[in-house]
């Protein structure tokens, strides 16, 4: 059994380009930057970036093309090909892309703001719920101090 499964949650380095085929396809390219974090020997934090090639295909590169912009969140499942070819020099070039089979887009941005990656919002304490946060009435949400004992019995399962 083989599997050519991935799964990436990460910005779009910038918009996607869209073109269209000879045949009348639609396709769109865009690139989607990951992070990775991880504590060093030091225990120092550290961070990488990797850069992923997403190529979207019909109704999904539409989509992409209307929706996704420079450091909007996306999630894209795909498979990983493989493509090669000659270039001027006639040297033979790769190239490994993600082609996506569906997307997820994040949240999207509020006001009219340009989306921003997670590293540029910073991000405070949230706010206090207070009663007319909760929808219209109904039952009230009881709020748990922190130092509060938690009964086993009170445990649903």
């Amino acid at each position: 059994m083989n599997l050519n499964k991935c799964f990436i949650v990460g910005n779009c380095v910038d918009a996607p380009e869209m073109r269209t085929t000879k045949s009348g396809q639609q396709v769109a390219s865009l690139r989607v930057a990951t992070n990775r974090m991880w504590k060093d020997a030091q225990g120092v934090r550290q961070k990488a970036s990797e850069f992923h090639s997403v190529v979207l295909w019909g109704r999904l590169a539409e989509i992409a093309s209307q929706y996704l912009q420079k450091g909007s969140l996306v999630l894209i499942e795909g498979r990983l090909q493989t493509r090669s070819w000659n270039d001027a020099a006639g040297q033979k070039k790769y190239r490994t892309e993600i082609v996506a089979e569906a997307m997820q887009l994040g949240p999207r941005p509020t006001g009219g703001q340009p989306a921003q990656s997670p590293e540029g919002i910073e991000a405070g304490p949230a706010p206090a719920a207070t009663s007319s946060d909760v929808g219209g009435g109904g039952e009230q949400i009881p709020i748990i101090e922190e130092n509060e004992d938690i009964d086993v019995k009170d445990i649903p399962f």
